[in-house]
């Protein structure tokens, strides 16, 4: 496995990588912007393992399963995103917006083109109409879910290109930018559409590994001796 790969492992590989690793003196860490546990050695990261979403770290190191958790996503790119709410684990409500936003011949989204180009011509005026649409009702239905449910996280896949109009909609989101638990989805989105919504949420509620450059050589071997076919999937984050 290259170094940079995040792959996924089952709970019980989790746990015996972890068991493993401290036994061979790495220091452990609890990183809380990104859920993560890092391992380090003389202040420097080897290991990193991403913890599910589902699961929270008790002060005593414990893994434990998150009750009544509650979450919500929300996955934007030009034309097409998705919105979904879980309740533990169970898909209660999703919902997947299209608009036309991108230039045929040109392959452009609208928000691009006009920075450009400007709003002279008459299908230039339609896209950005159904621009400003497409993020009002994404805003409109994660509010519903805010005024609804208690949620405890929110997961967002969103280009920084396309955070002033979502932010800035006249429908603003139910979180701001630098809310708690407002978590970056950390795998790449490209097609936002429901089956996407189903597996982006088993990865956010999947453990994954990481080496660093350093340690591969190192440790790459333990999760070899871990390792378990059926249970890994790899992801560039």
């Amino acid at each position: 496995m290259a170094s940079g790969i995040y792959q996924e492992i089952s709970p019980s590989i989790f746990s015996q990588l972890r068991t493993q690793v401290i036994g061979m003196g790495l220091i452990e860490s609890y990183l809380d912007d990104t859920h993560q546990l890092e391992f380090s050695r003389n202040q420097e990261w080897l290991i990193r393992i991403s913890l599910p979403w589902s699961v929270a770290l008790t002060p005593d190191g414990m893994i434990q399963k998150r009750d009544d958790y509650h979450l919500a996503m929300v996955m934007i790119r030009a034309g097409i995103a998705n919105t979904g709410y879980f309740h533990n684990g169970e898909l209660i409500d999703h919902k997947v917006f299209r608009a036309y936003m991108v230039r045929q011949k040109q392959g452009k989204s609208q928000i691009k083109y006009l920075k450009t180009k400007g709003k002279s011509r008459a299908g230039s005026r339609v896209r950005l109409g159904e621009s400003e649409l497409f993020f009002e009702e994404i805003n409109e239905r994660l509010n519903q879910y805010a005024a609804n449910y208690p949620i405890d996280h929110w997961g967002i896949s969103c280009s920084k290109t396309l955070w002033p109009f979502f932010f800035g909609a006249s429908i603003s989101p139910p979180f701001d930018k630098k809310q708690e638990n407002l978590m970056s989805i950390p795998f790449h989105v490209q097609h936002p559409d429901f089956e996407t919504l189903q597996e982006i949420h088993r990865k956010v509620n999947a453990y994954h590994v990481l080496f660093s450059e350093g340690s591969i050589v190192e440790f790459g071997d333990l999760l070899s001796s871990h390792s378990n076919p059926e249970q890994e999937d790899s992801e560039d984050w």
